[in-house]
């Protein structure tokens, strides 16, 4: 505080920020002569800060922060929460947004069965659109573009005989909005990625008994009616078997070279020590130190089946044969119980065991982990599979089939499951990869679940989950504001997406949310008219953040500082008519 400058009194502060429109705050602040000495007075603003958002004060400032007067502006200056543009070419509900990553086009999916391509410039316009209803198509449901922008991955459902409906992948060229391939994908709610910039992952489901099935999961080249006569196209990554009804889906790549240089650490403890070099988790890790610090137990992605006094699974196969005969088995086990054991014993000694942690220590780590939900206990997603894929893994050259593997090896393990007891609606990655974030729909707490094709009634409040990936562990308290309302047979996924500071989702409740991912706080609410299935921020500018809903609209929103930057840049029409007139005068 300058000398001689008298100070403000708290309560007068509080009161212009806690009851006037930001408006009114700038305004305030530029014609307040001691407004320079105020904005200094970081004592000052820090209390305000953590009263004002109701912060908890053991949560330290951003670590890129300078002053807790510019942290108290960022909040509330740059959170894209103002409505700028609502785009309405799309007939019915919009599901799905991305953007590329240049930031300069974004992409469009809806039940109108097109995907729509727009130019991100001043003011956003349509492109191009392309109809999928000659291919058989219901509708599109997710696109994403490749590293270099020049391809676009389309997921869609696809009507085939008899009405049954499956996914299928189209590749879309960006030079002249071609179609290059297309690649079946069940169930369609794998949804599909890029793992590089020509290849694509999809799945495929093979029915095993009422309840059990397995998954397997392809490597495609995005190009393969031009290649496919010369070179391999396609190869299998993984085989997963699938207990109780659950299957593998919504499929995403991490890549894990950019874990040790985040863009934000959320672990409060690791800012501080951000200097020190972070130890690598083991993903197979056992020791005595992971044993002693309490977490929710983690369910194996292939339960290990109570001890059978070391015999091996054929035999052990057998002896459940006889003792049911003789009527050794308990007889309270029905038949969803009885293919369950069958399929465990059967998988028991025909999976092939996890790699050796390859998770190298530098930062040129080629490493990437194929993430996807998945479960053991029933036909609701509740659990997070990962896997990693080597180098090796990522091309489609070399054996098709998995020819590397025993013929005994029918099965592949998971490198690590999370549990997060209910059901998985939404997942999205931060920019740099290191933190997972999960919509979920809570199951009670303590529930049994004795039949797989009935799960657990599940929560109206939607948590927002965060994982770290390095160290395959929840950080932070869950985010909670957005709700659902559909039961567990017809819920749907709800698309969120994660910025360098924000992450944002959409909601049942006819909003869209954004919170601070340092903070842990709600920022803003985004009206629409009907349910919000996709968010999606701009890589290069997160001011800028779009909407989807089912009210068919595409709502385009900016932050006040962008806002007022965009007007400034704007020709001004009473200028030019008081020029006009000016010379009509003359």
């Amino acid at each position: 505080m300058d000398a001689g400058c008298p100070r403000l009194p708290d309560t007068v502060l509080f009161e212009i920020f806690l009851y006037l429109d930001h408006t009114d705050v700038l305004s305030v602040g530029l014609v307040c002569q001691q407004w320079r000495a105020v904005a200094r007075d970081e004592f000052l603003w820090k209390e305000l800060f953590y009263r004002y958002y109701r912060v908890s004060r053991d949560v330290p400032r951003h670590p890129g922060a300078v002053s807790w007067y510019d942290e108290f502006q960022r909040l509330y200056d740059t959170i894209p929460c103002v409505e700028v543009q609502a785009l309405k070419e799309h007939n019915d509900q919009v599901l799905h947004l991305s953007f590329s990553h240049s930031g300069c086009l974004f992409a469009s999916c809806s039940k109108d069965c097109t995907v729509k391509i727009w130019s991100n410039e001043l003011d956003i316009s349509l492109q191009h659109s392309s109809n999928m209803r000659p291919y058989n198509w219901s509708y599109t449901q997710f696109s994403q573009f490749n590293s270099d922008d020049s391809l676009l991955l389309v997921s869609g459902v696809f009507v085939g005989p008899h009405n049954s409906s499956s996914g299928e992948i189209a590749v879309i060229s960006m030079e002249n909005f071609t179609l290059l391939s297309r690649v079946r994908n069940k169930p369609y709610d794998v949804f599909g990625c890029w793992l590089n910039e020509t290849n694509l992952i999809s799945g495929n489901l093979h029915r095993i008994g009422r309840i059990t099935s397995c998954s397997v999961l392809w490597l495609n080249n995005a190009f393969q009616g031009i290649e496919s006569e010369n070179v391999n196209v396609v190869k299998r990554l993984f085989k997963i078997q699938n207990l109780n009804a659950s299957t593998i889906r919504t499929v995403m790549v991490a890549d894990c070279s950019r874990y040790d240089s985040p863009d934000l650490l959320l672990d409060y403890e690791e800012q501080l020590a951000a200097s020190s070099t972070c130890p690598v988790f083991d993903l197979g890790s056992d020791s005595e130190e992971e044993e002693a610090k309490p977490k929710p137990p983690l369910e194996p992605a292939i339960q290990e089946l109570p001890d059978a006094g070391g015999v091996p699974a054929e035999h052990g196969l057998q002896q459940l044969f006889d003792g049911i005969v003789e009527g050794h088995v308990r007889p309270a086990m029905t038949e969803t119980e009885l293919e369950t054991k069958v399929a465990e014993l059967f998988v028991r000694n025909r999976t092939k065991p996890p790699e050796p942690n390859l998770l190298p220590t530098d930062s040129n780590s080629k490493t990437k982990y194929l993430i996807f939900t998945t479960g053991c206990l029933t036909y609701s997603p509740h659990q997070i599979g990962i896997k990693r894929i080597l180098p090796h893994q990522m091309t489609t050259a070399g054996p098709v089939l998995g020819e590397e593997r025993r013929s005994d090896e029918f099965f592949d393990s998971l490198d690590h499951v999370i549990d997060i007891h209910g059901h998985i609606i939404g997942m999205g990655l931060s920019p740099d990869h290191r933190y997972l974030y999960v919509n979920s729909r809570a199951w009670p707490r303590d529930c049994i679940i004795s039949d797989p094709m009935q799960p657990p009634p599940i929560a109206e409040e939607i948590d927002l989950h965060v994982f770290d990936l390095k160290t395959m562990k929840e950080v932070k308290r869950a985010l909670r504001a957005h709700r659902a309302y559909t039961p567990n047979e017809e819920c749907f996924f709800i698309f969120l997406d994660v910025s360098k500071d924000f992450v944002a989702s959409g909601a049942e409740d006819r909003h869209g949310y954004i919170w601070d991912r340092h903070y842990n706080i709600c920022l803003a609410k985004l009206q629409h008219d009907n349910v919000v299935n996709s968010v999606a921020f701009s890589p290069v500018e997160q001011e800028l953040l779009l909407t989807a809903s089912d009210d068919t609209t595409i709502k385009v929103w900016r932050s006040p500082r962008a806002v007022r930057v965009r007007q400034a840049r704007r020709p001004r029409p009473r200028k030019l008519l008081f020029s006009w007139l000016l010379n009509q005068k003359s």
